[in-house]
């Protein structure tokens, strides 16, 4: 891994970052996170059957919310939370107050590094999320603001600023991500290459989001990063978060802001069942093959300065274009104003004060 000794430590964030973890099990995997999670402010969205009680190892400052508690904060508005699903997690993006949100899953571990020293993951979304993007030219040495590494030959002194980084998206060891027809394939397969990298998403690409390891800066993006509907009583299920990076993508390309892959690693312990997964699935891969051409034909108007516009107006895109593939897309297109509605009660000030700052590529 590369070394920062010389360079300022990372700001902890600890009073200005949330860590939000969806569940329906005790969070015993929190005890190997201790030493890295102990001092932030947790947000557990349990999901499933709400009278079950979950179990938080002593120590940590965390709240919990059941389905009941999501009934009640949001009324009739709760309709656009997922139920059954890990998409329930983007509630507490929603309650949060801070600037900035980690996500995990509780099935994920604490990685070691090749040189086998523990990988503080969200100490390496911070350094992402704190630096910049360069989303408008490609850098052959990745990230040009990591230590040991810059700006290489011919690339544009003008655009060496970058723009600020809103999403953090890191990987996994051993289970890979993979879609139910991949898992029956390669069901033994693990992915034990760590690679030192992180990269800038160029503008116009879109990626498969995956929000086991995530992190965001929630006044920067946070109306955007709506996991859908799915789960309990829907066609579909583990499309949530990416849906949400598609929308995520097209958004950030139109206001200007840049997204990271890459470091940090988590370890995936568990390989969820291909079976059920390939039932939950099967629609999404095959609209995918529509859903993806969408998104990257999707163009948002000038005027559209906000999150919360740019997300209205691809709404009415999505109910426009993709209804005609199914009608889930029309009550999905319906759930994401709803969405951004609920967003704004409960910011107010964000919802109508916070615009991102255009950039545009010279």
């Amino acid at each position: 891994m590369a070394q920062y000794s010389k360079v300022a430590p990372t700001p902890l964030l600890k009073d200005e970052l949330d860590i939000v973890i969806p569940t329906i099990r005790n969070l015993d995997f929190l005890e190997m996170w201790r030493p890295f999670f102990q001092q932030y402010h947790l947000i557990i969205v349990q999901d499933g059957d709400p009278s079950k009680v979950i179990k938080v190892p002593e120590g940590f400052d965390y709240e919990l919310y059941n389905r009941n508690d999501i009934n009640r904060i949001l009324g009739p508005k709760a309709s656009c939370i997922s139920f059954k699903d890990s998409a329930c997690r983007c509630f507490g993006y929603m309650v949060s107050k801070k600037k900035y949100i980690f996500t995990i899953d509780d099935d994920c571990f604490v990685a070691k590094d090749p040189s086998g020293k523990d990988i503080n993951a969200l100490e390496q979304h911070i350094k992402n999320l704190l630096s910049p993007s360069t989303p408008f030219f490609f850098n052959t040495l990745y990230d040009p603001y990591r230590e040991g590494a810059d700006f290489v030959r011919g690339y544009p002194f003008s655009l060496r600023e970058g723009v600020p980084t809103a999403v953090s998206h890191g990987l996994w060891l051993n289970i890979p991500d993979y879609d139910a027809p991949t898992q029956l394939v390669k069901p033994r397969e693990r992915n034990t290459r760590f690679v030192d990298a992180v990269l800038t998403i160029p503008k116009g690409t879109l990626f498969p989001m995956c929000g086991m390891n995530l992190a965001f800066d929630r006044e920067l993006i946070g109306p955007a990063m709506y996991f859908g509907l799915m789960g309990d009583g829907q066609p579909i299920g583990r499309y949530d978060d990416m849906w949400a990076g598609w929308c995520m993508k097209v958004i950030c390309d139109h206001l200007g802001l840049g997204v990271k892959t890459g470091l940090p690693y988590i370890w995936h312990s568990k390989a969820s069942n291909p079976f059920v997964n390939l039932k939950k699935e099967y629609k999404g891969i095959y609209w995918q093959e529509e859903l993806i051409p969408f998104f990257q034909s999707a163009t948002l108007p000038k005027d559209c300065t906000t999150v919360q516009g740019c997300y209205l107006e691809l709404s009415k895109q999505v109910k426009a274009k993709l209804g005609k593939v199914d009608e889930y897309f029309v009550k999905l297109a319906d759930a994401m104003v709803t969405w951004v509605e609920a967003w704004d009660e409960l910011n107010p000030v964000e919802g109508k004060a916070v615009e991102a700052n255009k950039v545009v590529a010279k």
